[in-house]
C-alpha cells in the first residue's frame, strides 16, 4: 500500500466514524477524545507527507488506525461503512533516500513499543468485563510488536514501523480510556 492510499483510506473511514455514546455522557467524552487523537494523527500524517516526510506520515496514519481500532472495537466509535485496514497488503517501500531514517525509526519504535507493554498494569478488577478487554488491548499491542519484530529481521523497515506504529495506537488508546494504569514511562502515553 503506498502512503497516499494509506492516508486516503484513514480520511475515508474517520469521515464515516462517530461517538456511539449519548451526548454530555462520560463515555461521549471519552469517545470524543479518542476520535479526536486519530484525526490528529492523520492530519500529523498529512502534514508530515507535505513536507516531504514521509517516514514520519507512515507511523503518524498507522498510529491513528490504531486510536480508531481500539475505538470501533471497544464500541465506543461507530461507523457507518466498513472499517478499513490498511494491513490487507504490504506498505510500499520507500525511496533509498529515506532508508536511514526509517530505519532508526522502526528501531526505535520497537523500543518503544515494548517498554510502553511493559509499563502498563490492567485497571479494571479481574472479575470484570473491563478487564477482559483491557486484556484483549494488550494481545493486540504484543501482536503487533511481534508482527513488527518479525518484519524488521526481514528488513521490511516499512512494515515494521506500521506495525509498531500501529500496536501503540492500540495501547495509548486503552491507557487514554482507563484500561489501564501506567506504572512506569508515563512520557510514553498521552496521558
Amino acid at each position: 500500500m503506498k502512503i497516499t492510499d494509506c492516508q486516503v483510506l484513514l480520511t475515508t473511514t474517520l469521515s464515516a466514524t462517530q461517538s456511539s455514546a449519548p451526548e454530555s455522557t462520560p463515555i461521549n467524552k471519552i469517545a470524543g477524545l479518542i476520535l479526536e487523537m486519530a484525526r490528529a494523527y492523520e492530519s500529523d500524517g498529512i502534514s508530515f507527507f507535505a513536507s516531504g516526510d514521509p517516514v514520519n506520515a507512515l507511523a503518524g496514519f498507522y498510529y491513528g488506525f490504531g486510536w480508531l481500532h481500539f475505538g470501533l472495537s471497544s464500541g465506543l466509535l461507530t461507523i457507518t461503512t466498513s472499517p478499513g485496514c490498511p494491513f490487507l497488503e504490504h506498505q510500499a517501500v520507500l525511496q533509498p533516500q529515506y532508508r536511514e531514517k526509517l530505519e532508526e525509526k522502526a528501531c526505535r519504535y520497537a523500543h518503544l513499543l515494548d517498554t510502553a507493554l511493559s509499563s502498563v498494569k490492567c485497571a479494571p478488577d479481574p472479575a470484570t468485563i473491563s478487564h477482559g478487554f483491557a486484556e484483549r488491548i494488550h494481545s493486540v499491542a504484543v501482536v503487533y510488536a511481534r508482527r513488527g519484530n518479525y518484519f524488521l529481521k526481514s528488513g521490511s523497515h516499512e512494515n515494521a514501523l506500521a506495525s509498531f506504529s500501529y500496536g501503540h495506537g492500540w495501547l495509548d488508546a486503552g491507557v487514554t480510556a482507563g484500561f489501564f494504569r501506567v506504572v512506569a514511562e508515563r512520557d510514553l502515553f498521552t496521558v
